[in-house]
Parts: structure tokens; sequence; C-alpha cells
């Protein structure tokens, strides 16, 4: 038997437990306690009320005689309130014994009176006292009342209420960090015939996992599971709601398969949280994979859940399965809300898509049922900050007041930020104002926007003298603050600068998140200092923390920069594992890194896979890919590259190509390309043919000169007949 001892936690703050192999009743025992406390004379009455107005019976109880007087009268009020009051068969009524003085009434005459009435008057009567006298602190949280309860109501069989005891202790026991003794009593009433049961198990579980004890709660699950308690649905839920709760997100994964496995079904509350903490982590392929399978199961999702899928689709840039989400979910019946559309235009606005968020928004607008609110507008003015349409979004500000929606903190740092983007300090400094004068004092996260804004615009010193204004008037430099300050430094080339505040913010327990971790790892990268980077990395990933497309972007190209390619891959095939798509930025480093370390085949099929997911590789990627292989003497891999591209690109590309064999001396190799140009455009760009002629002439190829100005010829002359005709 594992007993869990020498536990003590204020708040669920101390996460770690120990073992002990001696029990928590080495200093007493049920029997004994029980012994002490049971009046073991049974003086048979048919009027319980006239019984407790007589004289008590010789009690081996050691109170004295004062005491069983006040206990005589305490019971005799127990029972009439109880049947003053109306009574269901599944629950016990709620006493009124105003009467009673509560700092006369002791530990041991309260223990006595339970004792009393569960053999006098039955099991009902006294879980009525019982549930009385908990809801007093001085009685809440006697370990002996608990025990001398349960035991009387199993030596009346009542094995039922008995368990609803326990839970009880559970419950209030875990609220002052004794949970473990809770606990500990729990395992040790099997010994005295009361078997835990699965409902006392699950409270255990959800006590435990709210103080964030989880590893408490796996010990709990598996002593009870040996003991031959069956787990159910709200065991497993507790589990992964404690899980998702702290951030362990491979846990709750396996509590979530224990469930498929067991075919237990979720609740729309806690389906809600999975799946707001599996995105929040990257995990979003997992947890679509979990909500299908569950309503294949049974479960039937409800609007939040369905709004929760979009939030988390829509925050990862998967815009277009954000709506076929939204689809499923009008054909199975439900209609979206005002949180459902916000969640979609902030999605459309992140991805650059503003136009379209726009008319989401007008649709929002003129709805019947849902009208946007403060968050709406912040979203939609927050998409035209992003694209520099400040007066678009001074308008949305005014159109809020218009509505009577006031807007909120997050809605003026949202529009200071666009106006800092924009180098319209003025106006920036204007809204701060207004915030004051509307009663909302500028955070942090508003000093923030401005300095930031002014260190990009080169301002450093009104940047620091801002910093400081703030810093004067109360408010603490956050972890943003830092990582701004740590940005500025990376941009003038002082990466240890850079570093020192990040030291520093870790030394003021501000919690880093994946923003300062990615600050630091693009510092290192550019300055080629790999093994730092990889290591500021790895830290970042053992403290939970999901690295972003950004992360991966700056390990990428810092090792394609560092010639070590083999790395550069490694990581590209990593980005999967945190839910990270490559963008065209990726893959074109990637690309020209193996380009350099003559990995042409692999570099094709990067290339080939880009094209493939929709994205179009830069000018760079392209022409690096066609040149590198031109450079191999195989022109034609580089023509089926190319041809993969569309028309304008491919002219753009093929121009560029043809000048830059022109300056290497490849002028046959020019002359291909330069054939292969006018097949698809009639109208040769002149700077490009005088530059093919003029390397023709310099290489003495005047033959090619020739052929070429044939075919040129030919092809006017063909046009003017055309035209004539």
């Amino acid at each position: 038997m594992v007993y869990f001892v020498g536990l003590r936690f204020h708040g669920g703050c101390q996460k770690t437990l120990k073992s002990a192999t001696s029990s928590l009743f080495s200093l007493f025992t049920v029997r004994s306690l029980c012994h002490q406390t049971l009046l073991d004379h049974h003086h048979p009455s048919h009027d319980l009320h006239h019984h407790w107005a007589q004289p008590a019976p010789p009690c081996p109880s050691p109170l004295d005689q004062s005491s069983q007087s006040f206990v005589r009268r305490v019971c005799s009020q127990v029972l009439q309130s109880y049947h003053q009051q109306t009574r269901s068969p599944s629950s016990s009524p709620m006493l009124y014994l105003n009467d009673i003085d509560m700092e006369s009434l002791t530990h041991d005459q309260a223990i006595t009176i339970v004792a009393l009435l569960a053999n006098e008057a039955g099991s009902m009567v006294a879980l009525s006292f019982f549930n009385w006298a908990i809801g007093f602190a001085k009685f809440r949280h006697f370990m002996r009342l608990y025990i001398v309860s349960a035991s009387s109501l199993i030596g009346n069989g009542n094995l039922e209420r008995a368990h609803e005891v326990m839970q009880h202790m559970v419950k209030n026991f875990a609220e002052i960090g004794r949970l473990n003794e809770a606990v500990n009593m729990v395992i040790e009433m099997d010994n005295q015939g009361l078997s835990p049961s699965t409902q006392t198990l699950n409270r255990i579980l959800r006590m435990a996992c709210e103080c964030g004890l989880v590893e408490f709660a796996e010990e709990v699950y598996e002593e009870m599971h040996q003991r031959g308690v069956c787990p159910d649905c709200h065991s497993f839920k507790s589990m992964i709601v404690g899980y998702c709760r702290t951030g362990r997100i491979s846990e709750a994964d396996r509590w979530l398969s224990g469930m498929v496995e067991r075919r237990f079904l979720i609740d729309n509350s806690t389906c809600t949280l999975v799946i707001k903490a599996f995105c929040e982590k990257g995990f979003l392929s997992r947890v679509l994979w979990f909500f299908y399978k569950m309503v294949e199961m049974g479960f039937t999702p409800n609007v939040i859940t369905f709004t929760s899928l979009i939030d988390g689709l829509c925050k990862r840039g998967n815009i277009k399965q954000a709506f076929e989400m939204l689809e499923e979910m009008v054909r199975r019946g439900w209609k979206p809300n005002v949180y459902t559309h916000t969640a979609l235009i902030d999605g459309l606005c992140k991805k650059g898509w503003t136009e379209k968020a726009f008319r989401l928004f007008l649709k929002l607008v003129r709805s019947d049922n849902y009208r946007p609110n403060a968050c709406t507008y912040t979203a939609m003015i927050r998409g035209y900050c992003q694209e520099d349409k400040v007066n678009r979004a001074e308008m949305l500000l005014s159109r809020m007041r218009e509505q009577g929606i006031i807007p909120n903190i997050n809605t003026y740092t949202t529009l200071i930020d666009g106006h800092c983007k924009v180098g319209n300090f003025e106006r920036a400094y204007e809204l701060m104002d207004i915030m004051n004068n509307e009663g909302f004092t500028p955070n942090i996260c508003a000093y923030n926007t401005i300095i930031d804004g002014l260190f990009k615009k080169g301002r450093e010193e009104e940047a620091c003298k801002l910093l400081r204004t703030g810093i004067k008037h109360g408010l603490k430099a956050d972890k943003v603050t830092y990582t701004i300050l740590m940005s500025a430094s990376c941009k003038q080339a002082d990466g240890r600068r850079a570093l020192v505040y990040f030291c520093k913010m870790l030394k003021l327990a501000l919690q880093a998140d994946i923003h300062s971790y990615n600050t630091l790892i693009a510092a290192f990268c550019r300055q080629k200092e790999m093994k730092e980077s990889e290591r500021v990395f790895e830290e970042a990933v053992s403290l939970g923390l999901v690295p972003t497309k950004q992360t991966y972007a700056s390990m990428i190209c810092g090792y394609c920069r560092d010639g070590n390619v083999d790395s550069a891959v490694r990581f590209f095939h990593r980005m999967s594992d945190h839910g990270c798509q490559p963008d065209s930025i990726v893959y074109g480093a990637l690309i020209s890194g193996l380009c350099k370390d003559s990995k042409l085949d692999e570099a094709h099929r990067l290339y080939d896979a880009m094209i493939d997911k929709g994205l179009a590789p830069c000018e760079v990627t392209r022409l690096t890919l066609a040149y590198e292989f031109c450079k191999k003497d195989d022109s034609m891999t580089a023509i089926i590259a190319l041809e993969r591209l569309q028309r304008k690109l491919w002219i753009r590309t093929v121009n560029t190509l043809i000048r830059k064999l022109c300056s290497e001396g490849k002028v046959r190799m020019a002359a291909l390309f330069f054939n292969k140009l006018l097949d698809k455009d009639h109208n040769a760009d002149r700077v490009i043919l005088a530059a093919f002629l003029t390397a023709c002439y310099e290489s003495n190829h005047y033959a090619l000169v020739s052929a070429l100005s044939e075919r040129i010829r030919k092809r006017s002359a063909t046009s003017r007949n055309f035209l004539r005709g």
C-alpha cells in the first residue's frame, strides 16, 4: 500500500510529494475514536423527541454532566429542525440551529452528537447535523468529525452516505493544503469496510488537479486502480484538465488517448479547454484528430466548441480550414455568434486579407441577431493598422463611439501602434491623452507600443526617455519591454547587450516567452554563433515554449549562412513537430543553402514541394536554382524548373538569368534561354538584347548574332503581314 504523507502546500503551490511507509493512523485508529464517542446504551422509544428530553442513560464518554445535558439539548433541536424541513430521499435537509452557541459546542461534543444521532435517529439525521457542523470553520477541518461520521454511517449500513462524508473531507482538507491526509484516511477507511468509490476517486483527482498536483493525482489513480476502483469519464476529465492547465500537452494527450480507447465521451467545457490548450502549444492537427474522433463516438459539439476550433485555426493561419469548420458548424444547426465572426475577422486580418475581413465585418454590422463588440472593432482596426491604413482605423474608432461601444485599452493600444508604424508619434501621444481623459490610464502595453515604434524609427534617445517617464509614473517594465530593448540591441549588432537584458528579465522573475527567445536566437544567428543559438532554442523547448515559424526561420537561415546545411535540413524537418508550416522565406533560404553545398537534386525537390504547396519562390530562389544547374551544364533541368512558374515570373527570371550568363561568358547557354524567351515574349527587353549581343561580339560568337537577328527579322515581317491582312 502507498501512503501519501508529508505533503504541505497552500493554494496548490507545492507540487512535490514524499511517500512514506507509516500511516497517518499511527496516532490513532478509527475503532478507538468511535469507542470514545459512541454511546453504547440504546434506549428504545417510539417518541424520539420525548427520548431526548429524558435523562441520559449512563454514558462511558468522558463528557461531564453539563456537557451531556448540552448534547441532549442539541440533539433535540436537530431532530426538531430536521422534521420541520422538506425532505428529499436523496439528500439531507438544511438545518436551522440558531439557538446553538457555536462557541460553547466543543469538538468532543460534536462527534458525540453525530454518533448518537446515527445510532438513535438514523443516518439522514446524523448527516444533516454533520453538514451543518462543517459549515463552520471550527469543525470544517476537524478530522475526527469526518472519521466518526463515516464510521457511524458504516455501522448503519449506509455506505453511500459514508462515501459522501469522505468526499466532503477530501474537498475541505484540500482547501488548506492537507489533501494527502484526507487521501490517507480514504485509503485507511477501506480497512474499516468502506472501499473507495469511483466518486471519491474523482473528487480526489479533481481537487489534486485544481491544486496543480497532477503527479500526486497520478499516484492516487494508480493506488485506487490497484484497489479495484473503476475510473469513469470524469476521472479522465480531471487528469486532462489538470495537465492542460499546467501546459503539459503530451501528458494530456496520453489521457485523451485513454478516453478514446475506453470510448469515454468528453463534455463541451472540457473539449473547449483542450482545444485552447492544444492550439496555444501548436498541436492543432492532434486536437482536430481528437475532435473528429469524439464526434464519431457520439460527442455533440456546441457553438462554443466550434468557435474555439475556428479561433485556433485562425490563430495558426489556417483560414480556409476555419471557414470549412464554419460550414460544418452551420450544417449541424448552430448559428455563428459575434465571437465566431470576431475570430474569423481577426484571422483574415492577420493573414493580410483585410478587405475580405471588412466584408465579413459589414455582414455582422447589418445582422439583426448579433452586433460587433469592442473586440470585433479592435480586430478590424488592427487589420487596417497592419496595412498602414490608419485613416480607416480612425474611422472605425469614430464608428465605435457612434454605436455606443466603448473602446478598451486594447483598441487604443492597437491604434497607437498603427500610428507609430507610420511615424505619426504626435497622434500616438494624443491617443494616450485621450485614454487618460476617458479613465483608461495608459499601461505598460501602450508605452511599449510607442517605445518600440521610436526604436524602429531610430529615435533611441526619445524611446529611453519615454521608458523612464513610464517607470517614474509607477509602471514596471515587463517581458515585452525587455524584448523590445533586446531587439533594439540586436539591430545595433550588440548581441551581448541583448543577452544582458534577457538575463535581467529572468532575474526579475519575468517569464520569457517565445518572442523573447526568438529575438535572442535571431541575434546569435546573425552573428553566426549557431551553437549558442541552438542552446537557446533547446532551452525554450525544454521550458514548454512552442517554437514559431520565425524561430525556425532564424535557425535555418543561420545554419545556411554558416554553411551547415545538414543542420538546417534537420531543423526544417522539426518544424512539423510544433505545427509550423515553412513559408517561402524558409524554403528559399534552405534551397539557396543546398545549392551552395552542391546538393542540387535535394534543392530541386524542395523547390517542387514549395510550388506544390502554392508558395511562390522569390526571384533570388528562382535564379539561384536555375543558375546553379547552368553552372553544371545542366540547362535542361534549369528550364524544367522554371517552366513551373507563372508567365510573368518566368519572363522576369529568364531575363535576369540571361544577363548573368552573359556576364559569366556562357553565351551559348544564354542563347538557349534567349530563344525560349522569344517564344514566350515577342517584345524582348532591349536592355537584355543589348547585353546578349555585346557578349556575343566580345566572345566572337557572330553566328549566334546572325541567327538571332534573322529570327527577329522574320518575326517582325510576320507581324507586319498580319497587321496588313
